[in-house]
């Protein structure tokens, strides 16, 4: 009677177990799906959407300050028949700027992100390319409407420029942080469910081989390698896209915006040599070029170019020649400021726009060449990680589906006997 009384408690202890490790299997297998999927597209905002906005914000912000230095060539290099290569190499750039500035608004305004930022600066851009007409056609004034357009430049569309481009890297950092708040979610969660799944599927096995006498049950070996084979993989793949995702923004995306910024910094600086000259030897230009040096070579703000240009050998320029090369720049200013205050205007400007090693010139662009290397290195680099990524998550979305699909499968089949002993 007591023998009666226990067995039919067993198969009701069998479907439990059954329904149990099922359910497990479901959550797993739904929660993780989801989780990778969401994953992926997370990286697909930031690759797609987050670091390119980013990237074009520092692009704008570059070209803004480029046409203007340029303007400020145009303007010095005027009515000299000597200096028309100089003149018609200025203006040739001011127009490719201008239409980089063009494509750069267009890309921000398709985002519809910052929608109001944008209009205002094409609004400004409207005002200030006026100006530059002006500037360009009036002759012994155009002093004056140069001293115009710089100010809506300056006043107007840098700090446009610098809001989207701050608005823009608020962005990317939150949909990195989302990225991380997901991944930990899928972790926890896939070594709990995972923990748990493998605990029925040991324990059913240990009590099927106590209460039926089998030792081992092919089915629910099978399942257990399969939850392994899962969970421990999946683990490994969150954790290793997010290591590699961190570092290249550390490495690569991070250092690429500040150094786009430091070049758009050194650009302004340099027409800073170009506005003393046509300023008649105003002091502010020179003190703002001093400032602006100073913060490209280490203090006063977050780009300088032994931190933003340094870390690991990413193009054949290391830091030291980056900053020697600005030193050299920032000799040839200091001595078109002393031919300037000797009186010697037509010297000074012949050392502004010379093309031999020595002049201004000539130095930028030395120092130019050697940023611009590392920044396209760093953003190849960047690139090169979001592709990498991008193959280690392939098919992640799909894949917990089709083992935990044969899981739940193979359930039935583990105990269709067992059931089959009390028909």
């Amino acid at each position: 009677m007591a023998r009666r009384a226990v067995q039919p408690e067993t198969p009701a202890r069998l479907r439990l177990w059954v329904a149990a490790t099922v359910l497990t299997a479901a959550t797993l297998l739904a929660s993780l799906s989801l989780l990778m999927a969401r994953v992926q597209d997370q990286i697909r905002i930031i690759g797609d959407q987050a670091a390119p906005q980013a990237a074009t914000a520092a692009d704008l912000y570059f070209a803004l300050s480029d046409m203007d230095a340029q303007v400020a060539r145009l303007v010095l290099t005027a009515g000299n028949d000597a200096l028309a290569g100089s003149q018609i190499d200025a203006l040739g750039t001011y127009q490719a700027r201008s239409r980089q500035v063009d494509a750069d608004l267009q890309k921000s305004l398709a985002s519809s992100a910052d929608t109001d930022t944008v209009l205002t600066l094409l609004d400004q851009l409207a005002v200030y390319r006026e100006r530059v007409w002006q500037t360009l056609t009036a002759g012994d004034s155009a002093q004056g409407y140069y001293t115009q357009a710089t100010n809506t430049m300056h006043l107007g569309l840098l700090p446009a420029a610098q809001s989207l481009r701050s608005a823009s890297e608020e962005r990317l950092s939150r949909a990195y942080a989302e990225k991380q708040a997901t991944e930990v979610w899928a972790v926890t969660l896939a070594i709990a469910l995972g923990g748990a799944l493998l605990v029925l599927l040991l324990a059913l096995q240990v009590w099927l081989a106590r209460r039926f006498r089998r030792v081992l049950n092919p089915a629910l070996l099978t399942a257990t390698v399969l939850t392994i084979a899962l969970v421990l993989p999946a683990i490994a793949v969150l954790l290793l896209q997010g290591e590699r995702l961190g570092s290249a923004r550390s490495e690569s995306l991070t250092p690429f915006l500040r150094l786009s910024q430091a070049r758009a910094i050194s650009y302004d600086a340099a027409a800073d040599t170009s506005r003393y000259l046509i300023s008649s030897n105003l002091p502010f230009y020179d003190d703002d070029f001093k400032r602006k040096s100073a913060c490209l070579t280490g203090g006063g703000c977050d780009t300088p170019l032994p931190a933003v240009a340094g870390g690991p050998a990413v193009s054949p320029y290391q830091t030291d020649q980056v900053i020697t090369r600005w030193q050299a720049y920032v000799r040839d200013h200091q001595k078109i400021i002393g031919l300037a205050a000797a009186g010697r205007n037509d010297d000074a400007i012949g050392a502004l726009t010379g093309i031999r090693r020595g002049d201004a010139a000539f130095d930028f662009s030395y120092y130019d060449a050697a940023v611009g290397q590392i920044a396209d290195a760093r953003k190849s680099a960047f690139d090169q990680s979001m592709h990498d990524v991008s193959v280690l998550m392939r098919g992640w979305a799909v894949l917990p589906l089709v083992v935990m699909g044969l899981v739940i499968l193979l359930m039935p089949l583990a105990v269709r006997k067992r059931f089959a002993e009390y028909r």
